[in-house]
């Protein structure tokens, strides 16, 4: 059973060496990530399970490692502790990958997930229920971002119904409301390049049954991309 849910933006900028000079912009990202991160920490679950956007699906077991040499940094994350063989995190999971190491997590065994971006709401919610199957006390650590259409400079230019769109996303993860995301227009996030869409809802799917309660702690547009950081508990 789900007990709990952390949401936090993937930019590879919220990594300081990757930011570099730009990097205290995204501090207040950072911290409200961290408090997430502590959300999940004190719900004292059995397993943590990484989710993140990528160009296509895939397990990624305790251990496996990324890096940001892609972005021009050489520097190497690792998803939990263990040496795993396989292909290297996408990027979205070596930025949580980032995140566990910075707030030093170390509580539970950890597996990453990387979610297809285009993955259709139905079968977004198949997968949330077969994530928490069997595991007593399991949480979700979420990456994905919201439209990256919010001003003129963000790189998918500038969309008037970006703003909407994130502001809907953002009141339904702050509420923990299931229905609104399950609802969330797919094609509508693909146009706008909404990549926290399908594990959003993959979320949501895994939250049915459960009690939990939501908390919005950062929702902003740096960049013009919706960076949106709640927690579930």
């Amino acid at each position: 059973m789900l007990v709990a849910a952390a949401v936090c933006p993937c930019p590879p900028l919220l990594v300081p060496e990757v930011g570099a000079g730009a990097a205290p912009e995204l501090d207040a990202a950072r911290a409200a990530c961290a408090d997430a991160l502590g959300v999940l920490a004190a719900a004292r679950p059995d397993r943590l399970v990484v989710l993140g956007p990528a160009e296509q699906g895939g397990h990624y077991p305790q251990g496996t490692r990324g890096s940001f040499r892609g972005f021009g940094v050489d520097l190497e994350v690792r998803l939990g502790p263990g040496d795993a063989p396989g292909p290297e995190l996408p990027a979205s999971l070596a930025v949580a990958a980032w995140l566990l190491e910075w707030t030093d997590w170390t509580d539970v065994p950890v597996e990453g997930v990387a979610v297809d971006a285009d993955l259709p709401a139905d079968r977004c919610a198949g997968f949330g229920a077969e994530t928490t199957d069997g595991i007593e006390r399991i949480a979700l650590l979420v990456m994905g971002d919201g439209s990256a259409s919010r001003t003129l400079k963000a790189p998918g230019y500038l969309d008037d119904r970006a703003a909407p769109f994130d502001a809907e996303a953002a009141r339904a993860l702050g509420a923990a409301d299931l229905s609104a995301l399950a609802a969330l227009d797919t094609g509508l996030a693909r146009e706008l390049k909404a990549s926290g869409r399908a594990p959003w809802q993959i979320l949501a799917s895994a939250a049915e049954g459960t009690d939990l309660e939501g908390a919005l702690l950062y929702d902003e547009a740096p960049y013009g991309v919706g960076y949106l950081v709640a927690a579930w508990s």
